[in-house]
This record gives C-alpha cells, structure tokens and sequence, in this order.
C-alpha cells in the first residue's frame, strides 16, 4: 500500500507507554493512625527449623514452648520437642504431617503472640488462617495452655485418622472453578477450602479426588500448587475429625476475647457468643478458610499496621496484594524469614518496629507453676 503521509508531516512518534501509578511506602509500624493486627499463619506455613533459634534467646518464647511440650506429656511432648529442634536434620515431610505441623504451628504462633504481649506490644486485633485462628484465639484468652494443649492432640490425633487427602491453591476464582466441582456436602468430594485473595482459592478434598481434579485444572490451563497438608483439612471429609475434637474442648473452659478476633471461619468479628461455643472452633476445622473475606473486612474499617506473627511469610505476600496495602494506606511486614536463615536479626527488627520493651517485667517469664519445664 503506498505511503501519503506528506514528506513535510513525518508521522508522530509513538506514545510512550503510562507508568504504572506510584506504590506509597509502607509504614514503618503502628502508630495512633495505624492500629496493630496480627496475622498468624496456618497449614502450608511450617518448615524445619522455624523460630528453632529465638529458642533459648528469648525468655518468654522458650517458656512457652517449653510449657507447651510439658503439658502434651513426657512421651508426645519430648518427641515433638526432638523433631522441632533437629530442624534441617529432620526430613521436612515430617513436619507436613498433622501429628506435627498442626501442634507445633499452634505452639510457636503462641510462643511468638506471648512473647510480644509481655514486651507491652497492645494489638488491636488478631487475625489467625486455619490452626492459626486457634493460636489468635489462645492468645486473646478464649481458652488457657492446658486447654488448647489437650484440643490440640486431640485435634492432631482425629486428623491421623482421616484418609489421605490434601489442598491445592488455584490461581483463580471459586466461581471459576464451580463447574469443576461436583455437589457440595459430599465427605468424598472436593470443595473450595479457603479464599485467600480474589484470584487464590484453596480446593480441599480426599485422594484420589484431588489430584484428579488437579490434573484437570491444569490440563483447562489453570496454575495449581499442592499445599503441604497430607488431609483433607477444611472440607466435609475432616468432620469426623472435627466430632472428634470437640470432645475434648468443655464450653466451662471458654471465654470471651480480651483481643478483638476477626475470623477466618465467618470472615467478622468473632462474638462472645460464638468464643464460648466449643462447637465454633472445633468445626473451624471443616469449614472453609475465608482469609481474603476477613482481611478485607478489617481494612475497610481503616487503616492498620498488619504483622505476620509465625513461620515463613506467606500471610505477609497475600496482604501486599490488597488496594489498602498497595495505596500505602495500610501497612505489612512479617516477624521471621521465609526460611530458617536469619531468624534472630529478623525477630529483632520485627520487636524494634512494633516498640517491644528489650525485656519483660520481672516476674512474668516463667508460666504458671503447674507447668513441669521439658528437660532441655
């Protein structure tokens, strides 16, 4: 086609693309304007090693492990304790498994919480995905340590019995994935278990199911990556597990929140009523994980300064992705690495940012005396 753009007139040069518009910086930490939410970690997040090196550095973190282990009795306790400290000598499957990954979550989240809140840090909310709701629900003092120690192993043990099953993060919506999934309610079908961002949703089910659904997902082009779990948590399969549970969770032990709990089971504030039902956070346990829902609802109720409290940072990486970080209106950082390297320096700075005293009043290390200390 000849040209008849006159020679005196060269065509324009082309427009230089539009820059993205600019990312405000996060805040430094909470402040008046910027209310503290912890955000506690759950399945998926575990690894070998993780905050093994804050034990025996700080006090309080080291008491509460120890306590922790004490009170699951000599036999369970000490082997857990064993497993947790090899770290890296320990192959990390053994960790995935529920007799471990569940209670030692639970255990270091707590650990962790406690040693902040003796320092002075005041959180304005706790926001904990999966086990780690039960870490958030520990710390605001629903239930004590010898309670949630024995919920735990018995949660832990209902999980072993399950069938195998597992979890699988899809890069796309639930809505997307409705057509792929068959009835819901079935103990032997796969479900949508958690929503943790607009665009990550986290199928749960028993094998074989799962893993055939994966291999369709990825042969219709979806990017699917199997969360390490090795049950069926959060879907109908896991109820037995969660009857199990509830047996060992008596309502005279509950309590109303002194910590605001945004729940990831309901996606709102946790209620008196609901922090007083045993059934609420045993069947927590098969029901889906709304972390998007919950930490959207936070947000839009002004801005916060959000700290993930627990091993690795997959919480933190969520977060970023939402309007009120991105603007900068809200602010997100995590306590520890993403691995075990560097676990001190980062626990330090984490303590720095969130103005934690250097040290806990005198007094107030050591648990109650009822808790026999594990042999170290």
């Amino acid at each position: 086609m000849p040209d008849h753009t006159p020679a005196h007139r060269p065509p324009p040069p082309p427009r230089p693309p539009r820059p993205s518009p600019p990312v405000a910086p996060a805040p430094e930490g909470p402040g008046p304007d910027r209310p503290l939410a912890l955000l506690l970690p759950g399945q998926g997040a575990q690894h070998p090693g993780m905050a093994v090196a804050l034990y025996g550095r700080d006090e309080v973190f080291t008491d509460r492990m120890d306590a922790f282990f004490a009170l699951l009795g000599p036999a369970q306790g000490a082997a857990m304790r064993a497993d947790w400290l090899a770290g890296p000598d320990r192959p990390a499957a053994l960790l995935d498994g529920p007799l471990r990954a569940q209670p030692l979550l639970f255990a270091v989240e707590f650990a962790l919480g406690s040693s902040l809140l003796l320092r002075g840090v005041r959180p304005a909310a706790l926001l904990g995905h999966s086990v780690g709701e039960l870490a958030a629900a520990a710390l605001a003092g629903v239930f004590d340590l010898p309670t949630a120690a024995r919920f735990m192993a018995a949660r832990s043990d209902a999980l072993a019995a399950l069938p195998d099953g597992g979890m699988l993060a899809v890069a796309a919506a639930p809505a997307e994935l409705a057509p792929y999934l068959g009835p819901p309610g079935r103990d032997d079908g796969v479900v949508v278990g958690g929503v943790n961002a607009p665009r990550q949703t986290l199928l749960a089910g028993p094998e074989p199911a799962l893993s055939a659904l994966g291999a369709r997902l990825v042969a219709a082009g979806l990017v699917c990556r199997p969360v390490p779990a090795g049950r069926p948590y959060h879907a109908p399969a896991a109820v037995p597990a969660a009857l199990r549970a509830l047996r060992a969770l008596p309502a005279s032990r509950l309590r109303a929140p002194r910590i605001p709990i945004r729940s990831t089971r309901t996606g709102r504030w946790v209620t008196d009523t609901e922090a007083r039902d045993p059934g609420f956070w045993a069947y927590q346990l098969a029901r889906p994980v709304l972390f998007w829902p919950a930490l959207d609802g936070l947000l839009a109720g002004g801005a916060h300064t959000l700290a993930e409290v627990g091993p690795g940072q997959q919480l933190s990486v969520l977060a970023r992705r939402h309007p009120a970080v991105r603007s900068g209106h809200s602010g997100v950082f995590a306590a520890l690495p993403p691995g075990a390297a560097g676990t001190p320096e980062h626990w330090r700075d984490a303590l720095a940012r969130l103005g934690a005293a250097d040290a806990v009043p005198a007094g107030t290390a050591a648990s109650a005396p009822t808790y026999r200390r594990a042999g170290r």
